[in-house]
């Protein structure tokens, strides 16, 4: 090989090696751009990531926000506010502080002085005895009597003096159903049209009060209709059974006493109606008469002085406990129980009236109220047969009612006396006198 070839040789393999270089070196910045491009999308996709982890984590959040919102709209929207409101304020506001010394006289004194003294009503002693031994024997009291004797006025009275005001609920002449007294659903607004009475009844089972509910001239519409499942609630035996029926099915945001859409009418809870016999009222039927205490205001009480009486909170456990204790110290005699049982002989042969068992059971717990209030037996049964059992001779053929008087007027006297039962007499003598 010649020299020319050689370095021509030597040429060629520098230039190759020289290019093989610069491809090296080119192929090492493209690996180099390529992994720098590699690790900014990583970066990318990492941030990316980020961003959408945080993304999800706020909407997230706003769903959970979004489902607290429609929970609490969903409780502000309950279809009872008025009831729900109580079950909010009553749990906080729970007090038991209660005067349990009183006695059943002491009452009926207070009662009549804090009347006079600071509302100025005046009653006589024998009227709040009553009214108080009429609490005692039933959960319905009848108030009769002409207007402005003080019926509702001492229903109210009644309710200051306990510190517990009374629920007045005005009876409207349409009434014919429960749902009249306690409310009704409506569909369209999705809300209960809850009233007074129902936020009473509700209000009584959150504590240990004594409530009075005034049916304000109950009976301007018919008493038997709105008011029949009250009247046979009161007569169940078992307190804890006494349930009416508010709505078909309980939902979830429902009042939490509210038990399967029924609600409890519990033992702390007195109804008073007041009663006008005039051409705008509806006549009273024994079913009604035969349940409800009857007091009657007929005369307006005289004034008179009466100290300053500070008004007593009685728990309704401490005054059935004094109406048991009553029924154990009182009883009725035997010397009277046999006269009554007389009485009700006769009257069942020649005036084809009876007592009945009902009427029996209440003559007895009355009268041992009555004594326990500061009262003589005597003056309770002269009370409470005028009310409950010479009243039935109203109803009778008034043409045989006034024949047969003179018969009555005779074994009352012969069982009673000639100055006995006076208050009898006296309603006997009103039915001779309106014949």
């Amino acid at each position: 090989m010649d020299t020319t070839t050689l370095i021509i040789c030597i040429y060629a393999l520098v230039v190759l090696t020289i290019m093989f270089i610069v491809m090296a070196i080119s192929l090492s910045k493209d690996r180099k751009q390529n992994q720098k491009a590699d690790n900014t999308e990583n970066k990318r996709e990492i941030a990316l990531e980020k961003e959408l982890d945080e993304t999800k984590k706020q909407l997230e959040e706003v769903n959970r926000q979004s489902v607290v919102k429609k929970e609490e709209e969903s409780e502000a929207k309950t279809r009872f506010p008025m009831l729900t409101s109580i079950d909010k304020n009553m749990e906080a506001k729970q007090d038991n502080f209660f005067d349990n010394t009183v006695s059943l006289e002491d009452i009926c004194d207070r009662l009549r002085n804090y009347s006079a003294n600071q509302l100025k009503l005046y009653y006589s002693l024998h009227d709040i005895r009553s009214f108080v031994a009429g609490l005692g024997t039933s959960h319905l009291i009848l108030m009769q009597g002409m207007s402005g004797t003080g019926k509702t006025s001492l229903a109210v009275a009644f309710g200051q003096f306990i510190n517990n005001e009374s629920t007045i609920v005005p009876v409207q002449p349409m009434w014919k159903e429960s749902s009249d007294l306690i409310g009704y659903y409506n569909e369209f607004t999705n809300k209960f049209n809850e009233t007074n009475m129902l936020y009473s009844l509700y209000r009584a089972l959150y504590t240990k009060d004594m409530y009075i509910t005034v049916l304000d001239e109950m009976n301007i519409a018919r008493i038997e209709y709105y008011f029949a499942e009250f009247l046979s609630l009161l007569e169940i035996p078992n307190p804890n059974k006494r349930l009416i029926r508010v709505v078909s099915e309980t939902k979830r945001n429902d009042p939490k006493k509210l038990k399967n859409g029924e609600i409890l009418v519990s033992e702390n809870m007195w109804f008073i109606g007041t009663a006008n016999n005039d051409d705008s009222t509806f006549a009273i039927s024994d079913k009604v008469y035969d349940r409800a205490m009857i007091l009657n205001l007929d005369k307006r009480a005289t004034p008179f002085e009466a100290p300053y009486t500070e008004p007593v909170r009685i728990s309704s456990e401490h005054f059935s406990k004094l109406i048991r204790k009553a029924g154990l110290s009182y009883s009725i005699t035997s010397r009277n129980l046999r006269r009554i049982s007389l009485l009700d002989e006769y009257m069942r042969k020649n005036l084809h009236v009876s007592f009945g068992n009902r009427i029996m059971a209440q003559i007895k717990k009355f009268v041992s109220i009555y004594i326990a209030c500061g009262g003589k037996e005597i003056e309770a049964i002269d009370d409470i047969l005028a009310k409950k059992v010479m009243r039935k001779l109203g109803s009778q053929n008034p043409v045989f009612v006034k024949n047969a008087l003179p018969g009555l007027y005779e074994c009352i006297n012969d069982l009673f006396g000639e100055e006995g039962l006076p208050m009898c007499k006296e309603f006997l003598n009103h039915i001779e006198m309106s014949v």
